[in-house]
């Protein structure tokens, strides 16, 4: 093989590890979103389980009030009835209470509701302080290897691309230009040349391209996509 295809090879070799890392390091910040926003969601859901039992307490705290009012109202009433001396007074005083003392058991009903939905709501803040609480160690462990890795990366990165410009600057300017221009529009520039098949556009070779090819006497391109060809058994 020329020394000069030798060349291009390691080169190129190089140059796919700089942009497999390259492409790691695009993706290392959509990684850290991610994190971001389930670590959010964990948040949110706490702090929606946690405004549900808050929300329990105050209306439970508002029956509370609502039903003593009513009990203060009735004791008004019938303190009412005592300093009255109408029948009918007496009667919607009588009335009164009645309804009040009606409106005390659906309050005391609903408190009996909202009780039991506390102790439940207490269990599940439990539970989701618990969730929580595993879920943002477990994001932030993610987070911590998510920064190692990219540090690993770009310490890799940089060694590669110091190691590619040592080889780059041994490479003969004209064939580096062309080699550099073909990598870039097509992903790889130094391809095999196997059963008379260019193995970069896998169209068929003419038997000259073919020949010089295995001649191994100077640089041959494909004639349909120009990527420079080496030949292997």
């Amino acid at each position: 093989m020329l020394p000069e295809l030798e060349q291009l090879l390691i080169l190129q070799d190089r140059d796919k590890k700089i942009r497999t890392l390259k492409q790691e390091l695009k993706a290392a910040p959509l990684e850290r979103k991610e994190l971001d926003a389930k670590l959010a969601t964990a948040t949110a859901q706490l702090e929606a389980s946690k405004q549900k039992a808050k929300e329990l307490e105050v209306e439970k705290k508002n029956l509370e009030i609502n039903a003593q009012s009513k009990r203060d109202s009735i004791a008004k009433f019938r303190n009412q009835q005592f300093q009255t001396r109408k029948n009918e007074e007496f009667q919607a005083l009588t009335n009164e209470i009645k309804r009040y003392e009606g409106d005390i058991q659906g309050i005391e009903d609903r408190e009996l509701d909202v009780m039991e939905q506390i102790e439940k709501s207490k269990i599940d803040l439990a539970a989701s302080e618990k969730e929580f609480a595993q879920s943002k160690a477990q994001i932030a462990q993610q987070v911590t290897d998510l920064d190692s890795k990219v540090k690993a990366l770009q310490a890799q990165l940089n060694e590669i691309e110091t190691d590619r410009a040592e080889l780059a600057a041994n490479v003969e300017e004209d064939l580096l230009d062309r080699y550099n221009r073909i990598f870039q529009n097509k992903g790889e520039a130094v391809v095999a040349v196997e059963h008379a098949v260019c193995m970069g556009c896998h169209m068929s070779l003419t038997p000259q391209t073919v020949h010089r090819v295995k001649a191994e006497k100077e640089i041959v391109h494909c004639e349909q996509c120009s990527r420079i060809l080496f030949y292997t058994e």
